[in-house]
């Protein structure tokens, strides 16, 4: 009787050590053999005869006990030798440094990173969006009383830039009064601090987000797809991301390990509705385009930390050729659309420059690295700082886009309370060149007057790409932006306006309505055109 008791005990505490912990039921896998030793022992200790001997309290086994004493030995080294014979760094430091797959060596950054739109650009990072979201839920007092805002993740919906969260039950009672979900997400757009919306219906239904990273029972995200025919399998990132439609799901990455019992590496997704729990799963080439991150940030950054760590194998005392990168990852968007994460890298023990950039598809694990050396992100963010010093203003992640052909880091001056004060751009390639403004025009434009006045410093063997153009002014006037005098003026024969600071030409000042002029520019999409040189031919001081 004591033994049937003892059993069922420990059978119940078994279910619900692995309904709490969810250990993957995989041989490459040992976090459930760990359980099963503490069951063991677990059983073992409750079906024991206790006996005093000496004054001594003793424990005398059976025969099926002294058996499972003897299964011990041999869980322990299967959890604890065998994974070191088979996955020590060690022994297989090549296998870690190939698991990134082949890294290609691309030519020009710059035909990888999207070119800058003026409204296309991120100006809201994560820290803002949380700022703009809490303020949206906490317009609500009811809504605010039963949720919270869910961690933010950035994503294309169609066309457009949004942060996406989802809300979240505040409690066990809160779930429990609400246990159909709660009422919606919220999007911020990235490119639109003004772009804030509280998405609660859809299709003219109310959403519910039932399903949960922190809801309880088998309304958890990751319990509902374990108990769900994934106990087997390795799911890993459950991140929250809505489709074109913006119907919200949750996306797990499905991994498997590569090397014995480690190098953890992406094979697919498994897409669980929010609102209904539907399971999906979706090979990596089959996953729906609205997917943004299959490849886990940890995963990418592990691959590339050992692709540059194992260049020369193991025993590399000297750190010869060795890389690391510079700051965690960061999400952007290439000229072709797609997700990429991108981090700079650096030759071990250099923490300002960097030697190459890395862009790696978030989908596919493509990966490109670029031999150019560069301001890291660090640098560039402090460079940015230290032209508005007195503000006290700190800059966000940068982001890198292309202006003019030329990789720039684009990131906001945000105040203590973590508001966008400022806009700064940064020359990648050096990161003495900075502009900044009050709006993201005035920061393009006067980065692009430091950039032009600095000749090609950048790119010394750059093709000269700019427009030139001899013609007469037709409205000239000047504004005062942070301290510098600028030019506006007009000419015959072109819609745009063109403008450049008296630090390019002397000559700006003292041109007026008539003059013959000559200029040049690069080839700009916006109404606002900044020149790279100007020469007033009727003045005849030649530059």
């Amino acid at each position: 009787m004591k033994r049937t008791v003892a059993a069922i005990f420990v059978l119940l505490t078994g279910f619900l050590i692995f309904y709490l912990a969810l250990p993957v039921i995989n041989y490459r896998f040992t976090g459930f053999a760990v359980i099963l030793i503490f069951l063991i022992l677990l059983l073992n200790l409750l079906t024991a005869k206790a006996y005093t001997s000496n004054n001594k309290l003793k424990f005398k086994f059976g025969s099926l006990q002294k058996i499972l004493f003897r299964i011990i030995p041999i869980l322990l080294i299967y959890v604890m030798v065998v994974p070191f014979v088979t996955s020590a760094p060690i022994f297989y430091n090549q296998s870690y440094r190939e698991l990134i797959g082949e890294v290609k060596t691309g030519n020009e950054m710059a035909n990888h990173i999207a070119p800058i739109a003026i409204n296309k650009v991120r100006v809201v990072d994560e820290e803002l969006a949380s700022l703009l979201g809490e303020k949206i839920i906490g317009s609500d007092p009811a809504l605010g009383s039963k949720s919270e805002l869910g961690e933010f993740f950035i994503q294309k919906v169609g066309d457009d830039l949004f942060w996406v969260a989802p809300l979240l039950h505040s409690g066990f009672f809160k779930w429990l009064n609400n246990t159909e979900g709660t009422d919606g997400y919220v999007m911020v757009s990235a490119t639109n601090e003004r772009d804030v919306r509280l998405v609660q219906h859809l299709d003219g239904k109310d959403i519910k987000i039932k399903y949960q990273p922190e809801a309880f029972f088998g309304s958890r995200v990751d319990r509902h797809a374990y108990f769900n025919g994934y106990a087997s399998t390795g799911l890993t990132n459950f991140t929250f991301e809505v489709d074109d439609e913006g119907k919200p799901f949750w996306v797990a990455t499905k991994y498997e390990k590569k090397v014995g019992f480690s190098g953890n590496d992406a094979d697919g997704v498994v897409v669980i509705d929010a609102q209904t729990g539907d399971l999906k799963e979706y090979s990596i080439a089959d996953a729906p385009a609205w997917i943004d991150r299959i490849q886990p940030i940890s995963f990418v950054i592990d691959q590339l930390s050992d692709w540059g760590e194992y260049v020369h194998g193991y025993w590399n005392w000297s750190n010869e050729d060795k890389l690391m990168i510079t700051e965690d990852l960061t999400l952007v968007y290439g000229k072709d659309g797609r997700p990429y994460w991108y981090t700079g890298v650096s030759s071990v023990g250099k923490d300002e420059s960097a030697v190459g950039f890395v862009l790696v598809d978030t989908r596919t694990k493509e990966t490109t690295f670029y031999k150019q050396s560069g301001a890291t992100e660090y640098a560039a963010q402090k460079s940015a700082e230290g032209k508005v010093q007195e503000k006290r203003y700190h800059a966000s992640l940068p982001v890198p886009y292309t202006i003019n052909g030329i990789p720039t880091y684009v990131m906001t001056l945000k105040d203590g309370g973590g508001l966008v004060k400022m806009y700064a751009m940064v020359a990648i390639g050096d990161y003495t060149i900075v502009g900044v403004g009050n709006t993201m025009s005035e920061a393009l434009m006067a980065y692009k007057n430091v950039y032009n006045m600095s000749g090609n410093r950048i790119n010394p063997d750059a093709v000269d790409t700019r427009t030139n153009l001899s013609t007469t002014v037709t409205r000239i006037q000047s504004d005062i932006k942070n301290g510098n005098s600028f030019y506006y003026f007009t000419v015959n024969g072109s819609p745009k306006i063109f403008i450049g600071s008296s630090q390019l030409s002397n000559e700006l000042p003292v041109t007026k309505e008539g003059d013959s002029i000559s200029i040049s520019f690069d080839n700009d999409v916006e109404d606002v055109i900044n020149v790279s040189t100007f020469d007033n031919l009727k003045l005849g001081i030649k530059k």
